[in-house]
């Protein structure tokens, strides 16, 4: 039995579904953009009525909404909500799922480690990410260069994107652990939304306070796109952060599935 084969072709279809979502997102916000560009004092005025705290809570800065890259990282904060329950979705079922199925004794009884299992498991979440990441990248630099009326620093728009890999990875962790630590999983999307949307709410609060002590309790924070697109580099301290607490989170989820006791049928 190759596991790891088995949870990709399992993965396959939820995948393609989530990685069209998230293209097709990005495209239809970014599609607004030329329209947007042309009528830029006009909306910019227009957002100057909303109340400040509103613009930050969504990711708005009036300086650079008018600019292909300031247009992407407003879009991109969405398309980050998406590929985060993309990832919790993952990282819930990749043990839960044995458990509803009741097929995890039978699993077990087979000649690999629950270290396998799990490795395997985790392997193929994180294939799938992957190639929803490349595929999802790819479009993004295209949309750009077709859009792009000037010059633009790829590099920028890259390093914004790329980060929805990091964000997942994380959301991937949270729902690995949770997986593991929850007896009895009955409903994965309900836990995936309410997760999410949790620390999305939180993140919106982080950002309307400006309180750097929150940004680091929410993943959609650790990486600020218009911070990105200003300095062409990645906050040194959150990243740290986030590859310690993905790591660690990884590491409980082995922990608790290899010594957890797995009831049979």
């Amino acid at each position: 039995m190759n596991i790891f084969l088995h949870e990709l072709k399992t993965y396959r279809k939820p995948t393609l579904i989530w990685t069209v979502s998230m293209v097709g997102l990005m495209i239809l916000f970014m599609s607004m953009f030329p329209s947007f560009s042309k009528d830029a004092e006009e909306f910019q005025k227009l957002l100057e009525g909303f109340p400040a705290e509103l613009r930050k809570a969504i990711g708005l800065s009036i300086d650079s909404i008018a600019t292909l890259l300031g247009f992407y990282s407003y879009v991109f904060l969405y398309v980050k909500l998406t590929g985060a329950i993309q990832a919790m979705n993952l990282g819930i079922s990749i043990l839960s799922r044995e458990a509803r199925e009741k097929t995890a004794d039978f699993l077990l009884t087979k000649p690999v480690t629950r270290t396998q299992v799990i490795t395997a498991k985790l392997s193929a979440a994180i294939v799938s990410l992957i190639v929803t990441n490349i595929v999802f990248i790819a479009a993004t630099m295209g949309m750009a260069a077709a859009l792009a009326d000037e010059d633009f620093s790829r590099k920028a728009i890259f390093m914004v994107a790329i980060t929805l890999f990091f964000i997942q990875l994380m959301f991937l962790a949270i729902g690995l652990l949770i997986s593991v630590a929850v007896p009895r999983i009955k409903s994965v999307v309900s836990i995936s939304l309410g997760t999410v949307f949790g620390f999305f709410m939180l993140g919106m609060i982080s950002s309307t306070t400006g309180d750097t002590a929150l940004r680091y309790v929410t993943p959609f924070n650790y990486f600020d796109s218009a911070s990105i697109v200003k300095s062409n580099s990645y906050e040194g301290s959150f990243l740290i952060t986030a590859i310690f607490f993905t790591i660690a989170a990884v590491g409980a989820s082995y922990y608790l599935y290899i010594n957890k006791d797995v009831h049979s049928v």
